[in-house]
């Protein structure tokens, strides 16, 4: 047996990693749970104060600020990494935004055209500048995209937002057919409702949209869970971790949720 078949834990270390959106919520999780591991890790995101705050406080990082929707981001980032790391093992494109909430018709062009560029066009550029060092790598290299359980759920008042999620599938599917040859695995985490700031802004908006209080909607989203709780960040970069290791070096093509089963949306 080989020594993959022989290894039961999961090793990253010194694997080169990029998060984008990677200075909070699940980005920040993922890039501190890399670094834990021993990976070198670097982040961007839209705000530079959080990532001169996230590369103070967590030992080892380094980032780009920038806006991931604008492809002269994934430029400096590129010049970045390839001046720190030299190569590339590992992308997560993890950014993302709620989008608007409402009905079909109530959205503004504006409101669609961000989300659509923010949570599926960065993906695009990120990948146009980084798989050829993914494909020179020679450490299990592997493509993290996020998607959401509104990525395998039909998701009312939030279709832009849900049809980039899907979206997002049928890329990392995709990738996993084109690049598979050339040893670069493609899969994408699909996270439930995850406690946080970010899920307590969609929970507004939608209590607002269908005139009900903060409270009941909140529970009216845990309801939908099997397990009645929400995940946290740190569920979702455990499976990062995973999916980045030589575990999952026969895992690709795959969409994977870690929601506690929600049931319906």
């Amino acid at each position: 047996m080989g020594s993959a078949a022989q290894s039961h834990t999961i090793d990253v270390r010194d694997l080169r990693v990029l998060v984008t959106a990677g200075a909070g919520g699940i980005g920040r999780a993922i890039a501190e749970a890399f670094i834990s591991g021993g990976a070198h890790v670097h982040i961007t995101d839209i705000s530079e104060t959080a990532v001169h705050e996230a590369v103070a406080n967590v030992a080892g990082l380094t980032g780009t600020p920038g806006d991931a929707s604008d492809p002269h981001c994934a430029d400096r980032v590129l010049a970045e990494v390839r001046g720190r790391f030299e190569g590339l093992d590992v992308l997560v494109n993890n950014v993302g935004v709620a989008g608007p909430t409402g009905g079909v018709e109530t959205y503004a062009d504006e409101d669609v055209g961000r989300t659509i560029a923010i949570n599926l066009e960065s993906h695009f550029y990120f990948l146009n500048r980084f798989v050829p060092l993914l494909r020179a790598s020679s450490s299990d290299p592997s493509i993290i995209a996020m998607s959401s359980v509104a990525g395998r759920l039909g998701y009312g008042l939030r279709t832009p937002y849900a049809a980039t999620k899907w979206a997002i599938v049928g890329l990392v599917k995709s990738l996993a057919v084109e690049l598979g040859p050339h040893c670069v695995r493609a899969n994408a985490i699909l996270p439930g409702v995850v406690e946080g700031d970010r899920i307590n802004r969609v929970i507004a908006d939608r209590a607002r949209a269908q005139g009900l209080s903060f409270e009941a909607m909140r529970d009216s989203f845990v309801q939908r869970v099997s397990l009645r709780r929400m995940v946290s960040a740190q569920d979702v970069a455990n499976l990062a971790l995973f999916l980045a290791s030589s575990l999952a070096r026969n895992i690709t093509g795959q969409a994977i949720s870690v929601d506690g089963n929600v049931e319906y949306l």
